[in-house]
């Protein structure tokens, strides 16, 4: 890596206070987790930069295309494997020490355990999760994106004891798929696609039947004309791949030559240039289309709420964990509503709507077997 790389990751580093500008924490836990003081201004670089896409999607020219690859590169940072000896350490102690400082702001939700169920006390519990990132590891290959068979069990021992859904941007057919368990209620294509269980809620709280809720119909024959547009646009670029997720694409370049960016990005935009009533975002190695319509995770997430009966109710602690940057919608959802947690999985410090962290999907299995170790301790799906 060069020395102008390095300078480069390093702009782009979250600005995180250090643990001596930090107050030590009270002994006593408050929910939800205050902010710390000033924390709004400590992202205000990243924050910026995870704004470019969407602001330059709303025209076209050099400066704004220009803005699209600085976003890629911000949002999806490679690994500094080929740092000089003398360079690399002080990067990684760099970022170990911004991630320790962030800790403090978003505290382990393992490591809290007993914390975070005290604020659940008296409370219905709804699980929300992610799954590429969170329930599985993320992968060259999008297609083998497998959840382990531990993972799936504690996803269905949680179901079994409380309303639970896979909210993901895979199209709900490829996700169910996965995770291979039909008593889940499934939010395919980024909350577009929702569909519930067949046999109806098995919870005796929840009042949703045959759930089935597609706001994007109308855009299906323009998202298939895309997705072929697409696919021949980009199969020169060697390692992109175009993954059709029934309501929205991803572009994936988690495979592609840094070098080969700018061209790839440059070709989906001559494809979507034609299409006003699409929008561009991204996600860690994938370009993502989608309706221009105003819905998101955090509006599935209301969604599913309402349509089981807990709209409303100040009696219902909704759980949402996720790894990316279309997971913050339904984290400010939940921090907007002062109800419930969301939690952040990642190993490196982001700005982010979550309460608290897990580091890695391994961490997700154990807090889940957590939860579902503590519903055994009690008499039904509230706590007591």
């Amino acid at each position: 890596m060069t020395k102008q790389n390095v300078a480069m990751q390093e702009e782009l580093a979250i600005a995180v206070p250090t643990a001596a500008a930090i107050a030590e924490p009270s002994p006593c836990f408050s929910y939800p987790p205050p902010r710390a003081a000033g924390s709004g201004t400590n992202y205000t670089r990243y924050t910026k930069l995870s704004c470019r896409l969407d602001l330059a999607s709303c025209g076209g020219g050099g400066r704004a295309a220009n803005s699209w690859i600085e976003s890629m590169k911000a949002l999806s940072p490679t690994q500094a494997k080929s740092a000089a000896p003398r360079e690399a350490p002080s990067l990684a102690s760099r970022e170990e020490e911004d991630y320790d400082s962030w800790m403090m702001l978003h505290p382990s939700a393992l490591d809290n355990f007993e914390e975070v169920m005290t604020a659940a006390k008296g409370k219905q519990i709804v699980m929300f999760l992610d799954y590429d990132g969170t329930l599985s590891p993320i992968v060259d290959d999008p297609d083998r994106a497998f959840m382990s068979d531990e993972m799936r069990e504690a996803v269905r021992e949680v179901a079994s004891h409380f309303p639970t859904a896979i909210v993901s941007g895979r199209c709900t057919e490829k996700v169910s798929s996965f995770v291979k368990l039909s008593e889940l209620y499934y939010a395919g294509s980024h909350g577009m696609d929702i569909k519930g269980p067949n046999n109806g809620p098995k919870h005796p709280k929840a009042m949703a039947q045959n759930v089935l809720f597609q706001p994007a119909s109308e855009f299906l024959p323009m998202i298939h004309e895309v997705y072929k547009s697409l696919v021949e646009t980009t199969k020169s670029i060697p390692g992109s791949r175009v993954e059709n997720n029934k309501f929205c694409l991803s572009v994936h370049f988690r495979c592609v030559d840094e070098k080969k960016w700018c061209l790839l990005a440059e070709k989906v935009r001559s494809v979507i240039t034609d299409y006003p009533k699409l929008r561009e975002t991204h996600g860690r190695k994938v370009l993502e289309i989608r309706p221009t319509i105003k819905w998101d995770k955090g509006k599935a997430l209301e969604f599913l709420l309402e349509s089981l009966g807990f709209d409303g109710c100040h009696d219902v602690f909704p759980f949402y964990i996720g790894d990316d940057r279309t997971d913050e919608d339904a984290f400010k959802v939940l921090r907007d509503r002062g109800q419930g947690l969301g939690i952040l999985v990642t190993k490196i410090a982001k700005e982010t709507n979550a309460s608290f962290s897990l580091r890695e999907p391994a961490e997700v299995l154990k807090f889940l077997r957590r939860l579902e170790e503590w519903k055994q301790s009690s008499t039904d799906g509230v706590a007591q």
